[in-house]
């Protein structure tokens, strides 16, 4: 059996998002769990808007999520490539000039809309006079050019959806070349696949009657025809893709705190009929791959239940991986970690319990008593609580008027972390000197 060789290829026309990154993380666990490898393609044939930002952050996107990859090429580079199959192609008449304007077409399409019948072009233009042609070269057009679909039947078995099948004559000749010259998607796309050996394709279900298309030209130019896999498409939980989802980017959830574990974790499982549980290392989240519990209905993708599930994450999240990243030791993590909502959020814990304050004393009567009853160590989660008890006993002081100035003089601050959790991990001797003033 050859190697298993998968691709994500991004076009570099924008950041990445969460459904282009779906895609890339059931390419890449797919490669890791067959032992095969992974490519990194770049489809930049779209001039105008590709930059090299949009293509150093999705790299940079790929390398956070911990995506390795292990070959890489950029369509731009490989132009000679193509023109070298096209010409094949129409020398063999599969690819033909054809000059309708975009206004001409658009109007033919209503047309068989309006009488009930498939948009489907008529291959007019290889009815064409050489007269004609020269008419219209005369009036500078330019032609646009299309891959010629043979009659038939085009069947494959899906990983996804299973048995798919279509009949060429209810397609439309695809449009690979514009009229400037620059190359659409469908055949450098084939064209890589089959040079590079892709053996399987992961796909949105959007790419459906693409694939019907391409498998023809993959016989066309004599390469071999990939298994292929197509996913429904996310939805936004409303049902609908809305415009937040649509571009909703991986960056922002970075910036805020989601870990790219939770997210890959998140988007392998959601739509399937396993449980969204966390994983904590990508091979792991590999083995447990199972594209046949995939199911046929398009997922609902929720941000805030995917920022519920990092919180959830978090909360377990074993210490070796976040050891560089914090100024805490392991058990102070795991002390704290049940009430962070993101990594991030411990330096506000670090800042109370380990750093030096300045507490701010607002009550020194109540604070005094206070630091008078403090009990002696050890300390759990129930000591804060008995101890506000008895000095609510003796100051008859309840609610925010006892707890506030509490707060204060504990952290210097007016909200923040649960003090019943806190204190124990600020420890008595520094608590006896913050609520008698002094820095510590």
């Amino acid at each position: 059996m050859d190697k298993i060789k998968v691709r994500f290829a991004p076009s570099p026309t924008g950041y990445m998002h969460i459904g282009n990154t779906r895609t890339a993380v059931f390419n890449w666990l797919l490669a890791k769990k067959l032992g095969g490898e992974f490519m990194l393609r770049i489809d930049d044939t779209d001039v105008l808007r590709s930059k090299p930002e949009y293509e150093a952050a999705i790299r940079d996107i790929l390398n956070w999520l911990g995506f390795k990859w292990d070959f890489e090429a950029r369509q731009t580079a490989r132009m000679g490539r193509y023109d070298e199959v096209v010409a094949k192609l129409k020398a063999q008449g599969r690819v033909y000039p054809c000059y309708e304007t975009a206004e001409e077409l658009e109007v033919m399409r209503k047309r068989l809309m309006t009488k009930g019948l498939p948009p489907i072009y008529d291959r007019g233009a290889l009815k064409l006079t050489a007269e004609q042609i020269a008419a219209y070269e005369k009036e500078g057009r330019r032609p646009h050019y299309r891959f010629k679909l043979l009659p038939g039947i085009i069947e494959w078995d899906d990983m996804v959806r299973g048995h798919c099948r279509y009949d060429a004559s209810n397609l439309a000749d695809p449009v690979i070349i514009r009229e400037d010259g620059s190359y659409l998607y469908h055949l450098p796309s084939v064209i890589d696949d089959s040079d590079f050996g892709i053996t399987h394709i992961i796909r949105g279900e959007d790419h459906v009657t693409n694939t019907a298309a391409q498998i023809q030209m993959f016989e066309a130019i004599g390469g071999r025809v990939p298994q292929f896999a197509h996913l429904p498409l996310l939805t936004g939980k409303e049902g609908k893709l809305s415009k937040r989802l649509g571009s909703l980017g991986v960056r922002e959830l970075r910036a805020e705190g989601v870990e790219g574990m939770a997210i890959c974790s998140f988007l392998a499982k959601l739509g399937t009929s396993e449980a969204i549980e966390p994983y904590y290392d990508l091979e792991t989240l590999a083995q447990s791959l199972d594209l046949s519990k995939l199911g046929r209905s398009q997922p609902k993708f929720d941000e805030e239940e995917l920022k519920i599930f990092n919180t959830k994450y978090v909360h377990t999240l074993p210490y070796q991986m976040v050891k560089d990243r914090i100024d805490a030791d392991e058990e102070f993590w795991n002390a704290v970690r049940g009430n962070l909502k993101v990594v991030e959020d411990i330096k506000e814990w670090e800042k109370i319990c380990r750093q030096s304050i300045v507490p701010q004393i607002e009550d020194k009567e109540l604070t005094d008593l206070a630091a008078a009853l403090l009990p002696p160590e050890p300390w759990n989660s129930e000591t804060f609580n008995l101890w506000m008890n008895e000095v609510k006993a003796q100051s008859s002081k309840k609610g925010k008027e006892l707890f506030h100035p509490i707060r204060k003089a504990l952290t210097a601050q007016e909200n923040g972390p649960e003090l019943k959790i806190l204190l124990p991990l600020i420890g008595r001797e520094k608590a006896l000197k913050r609520l008698q003033g002094q820095e510590a």
